[in-house]
């Protein structure tokens, strides 16, 4: 039996103190780590005061970038490179939930997936293969690491803010038209964003958007 990476990195408690009441995760790219995702909590924290922000770092280091980590390397990156590879990295990210959902008593309705680049790519690989939906994603300059397979995977359909520059030189823009795209076909609530002249990266606009959009799934009435 093949044995899990356990996820670990940092954290910011709830700014009201107590028990968290929603979770947002946030999963970063490659070649970065857990601190520097968890450099946006800060920015939707006040508005977000029994929400416990975690950015755990990927299971692998990254060759070549110090202090960085990867969920799968980059030695392939064809479409079924990277489709395998977010396939592989699945597993641990889906029981690192499983584990935090459980920890704080909390629902899969109670958390955020929030990913840039390959962190945004295995938000969409696991959210949406969960049997009970997360209550939405933040998909920041990221793709569909396997679009041929997911209607046949799809397991939940939680709402999808996808968020990319027109001018990203790493995710191209015609990945964010074939997500956009496919999920739609798929049924799912997309809200999409392409951002004039920006490059790989998030500026102030996409920070107001997807606060804008935690306040939509997390505050709408419990079922």
């Amino acid at each position: 039996m093949t044995t899990l990476p356990t996820l670990t990195g940092p954290s910011l408690a709830p700014a009201a103190g107590g028990a968290p009441q929603e979770i947002v995760l946030l999963l970063h790219g490659y070649g970065s780590n857990g601190a520097d995702l968890l450099g946006l909590a800060p920015l939707w924290r006040h508005a977000r005061p029994h929400a416990l922000f975690v950015a755990p770092n990927a299971p692998e280091r990254c060759t070549g970038a110090p202090g960085g980590y990867q969920w799968w390397a980059l030695h392939e990156i064809s479409r079924a490179g990277i489709a395998a590879g977010a396939a592989r990295a699945a597993p641990a990210l889906d029981a690192y939930i499983d584990g935090l959902l459980a920890e704080h008593g909390l629902g899969a309705d109670r958390l955020v997936l929030v990913g840039f680049s390959q962190g945004t790519m295995m938000a969409l690989q696991v959210g949406i293969r969960r049997e009970t939906a997360v209550a939405g994603i933040v998909a920041y300059s990221g793709m569909l690491a396997d679009n041929g397979r997911l209607a046949a995977e799809v397991r939940s359909r939680p709402p999808i803010l996808l968020i990319h520059g027109a001018a990203d030189s790493v995710v191209p823009p015609l990945a964010f038209h074939d997500a956009k795209a496919g999920l739609h076909r798929l049924g799912f609530d997309v809200d999409a964003h392409l951002i004039p002249g920006l490059d790989h990266g998030v500026d102030e606009h996409g920070i107001r958007t997807g606060g804008r959009f935690l306040a939509r799934i997390l505050d709408a009435p419990q079922s």
